[in-house]
């Protein structure tokens, strides 16, 4: 699980105020948040404001890569996947070429680093976890009230019974985030949000944990210590062994 986090300083300057305790924020260029989990286990967050000429300048691609780049229509889908592997160089620090893969389930891998990774992203922002101690899973989500109007398809009654009115839609972000999160973790497509993971009941806060069990048999299960946080209008999940 999650060792407590080690608070750092770091000289803030933002377009936009938010208080995070245990991070650093708006280190140049489109990394506007890192932290580190522990001394194996960090992530950040890039905010997407360059185009794709911009992005790809920033990386090496082999053949296999570019023609999949090529492929993308000019949009929020080729800038995601640009600023995930921008972001990979950055935490990496390497100007290297990186090989990133993904397995056949889709997880992402690096053959030469020995870091497991994460990937997300949501709009304008680009996410990315690694850590050297084993496998994470991160999630990135802009909170809008659709959620209202799935709920039902990934949460348990058990689990809409302890949402609370007054934070309804963020808490079934955090829940969502969590899911998420603990899904790439684990890497295995069959899993399902709905019949294979519990959520423990929790009071949602702007910051906090929560406890969600992963059902992989009849009789047996893993409970994964989660880290949910708000990050301007999105809500951030996370967790590593």
């Amino acid at each position: 699980m999650l060792k407590a986090m080690r608070i750092q300083k770091y000289i803030i300057s933002l377009n936009f105020r938010h208080e995070f305790p245990n991070c650093c924020l708006n280190l140049g260029m489109g990394l506007v948040y890192l932290r580190e989990l522990d001394s194996e286990t960090k992530f950040a967050l890039w905010k997407i404001e360059e185009t794709a000429e911009e992005l790809l300048a920033q990386l090496q691609l082999n053949e296999v890569e570019q023609a999949k780049v090529d492929a993308m229509n000019r949009g929020k889908r080729i800038l995601h996947w640009l600023a995930t592997r921008v972001l990979l160089r950055k935490l990496l620090n390497t100007s290297e070429y990186i090989n990133c893969p993904s397995d056949a389930n889709g997880k992402p891998y690096l053959p030469d680093f020995d870091y497991k990774i994460s990937l997300t992203h949501s709009y304008e922002y680009a996410g990315l976890m690694m850590s050297a101690r084993g496998e994470c899973g991160i999630d990135i989500e802009i909170v809008k009230t659709k959620v209202m109007n799935i709920k039902e398809k990934f949460l348990k009654p058990e689990e809409l019974a302890f949402i609370t009115s007054a934070n309804a839609i963020k808490q079934m972000y955090a829940c969502w985030c969590a899911k998420e999160a603990v899904y790439k973790l684990q890497g295995n497509k069959g899993v399902s949000f709905l019949q294979d993971m519990t959520i423990q009941p929790f009071d949602y806060q702007k910051q906090g944990v929560l406890l969600l069990d992963l059902h992989t048999t009849d009789t047996q299960r893993t409970t994964f210590e989660v880290h949910y946080e708000e990050f301007a209008d999105y809500m951030l999940g996370y967790v590593a062994e």
